[in-house]
């Protein structure tokens, strides 16, 4: 008799264990699924900014002062009048979601880290800026104070027609995915234009962060 409980003990055991690792295998499976469309629902989020084509249609923006600048596509503007700049970047968004502009730095290219900028040297924007998937916008800032600690550099890198790094913050329409990219502003036959240099993510994991990049 003992014998016979002993075996329905174990067998009942047995069952347990099977259930609970099938039951830890469901649940590992179903948290994985969770994962997959979660990413998966990101990335149709994700936006992605670049200068515009040089085919794209020209900008006109105006500034708060009455200042109005006009940007043919693929180009860039960095006026000056007054002792003001003015700066203006036609965008396209190459991603999938709406760009929403948060905030940006100006910088001389010669000085600038090839690091990422910390969030705290960028400045708010002022206006909000948005840029539809697949579309066109434009960003534009403008530093007027002479004494304004971002224009350090600025000014004789203009004199000498140097090239500018213009870093913006943006992010998708719920405020996440951040991302920070690195613009170039050159100067280029009597014309200013922009490229690309680097994107960074705030938001998850950075490709770059991975063994074996580089």
């Amino acid at each position: 008799m003992s014998d016979l409980t002993t075996v329905a003990d174990l067998s009942t055991a047995a069952g347990t264990l099977v259930l609970a690792v099938a039951t830890f295998s469901a649940v590992r499976a179903s948290q994985r699924s969770a994962r997959i469309a979660e990413q998966a629902l990101l990335v149709g989020l994700r936006p992605v900014l670049a200068p515009t084509q040089e085919d794209d249609p020209a900008m006109t923006v105006s500034f708060g002062d009455q200042h109005v600048v006009t940007v043919a596509g693929g180009g860039a503007a960095l006026d000056l009048e007054d002792g003001r700049f003015y700066f203006v970047v036609p965008l396209r968004n190459v991603g999938p979601g709406l760009a929403v502009l948060h905030a940006w730095r100006v910088s001389p290219r010669s000085s600038a880290s090839s690091d990422r900028p910390p969030l705290g040297s960028l400045r708010r924007q002022q206006r909000d800026l948005y840029i539809p998937a697949g579309g066109i916008g434009f960003w534009q800032a403008a530093l007027r104070d002479a004494d304004d600690e971002m224009r350090a550099g600025i000014d004789d890198a203009y004199a000498a027609e140097q090239s500018l790094a213009v870093d913006l913050l943006y992010g998708d329409y719920e405020g996440g995915q951040r991302t920070i990219t690195r613009f170039s502003l050159f100067p280029n036959d009597g014309r200013w234009l922009a490229g690309v240099v680097r994107h960074w993510r705030l938001d998850g994991a950075d490709p770059r962060d991975a063994p074996g990049a580089g």
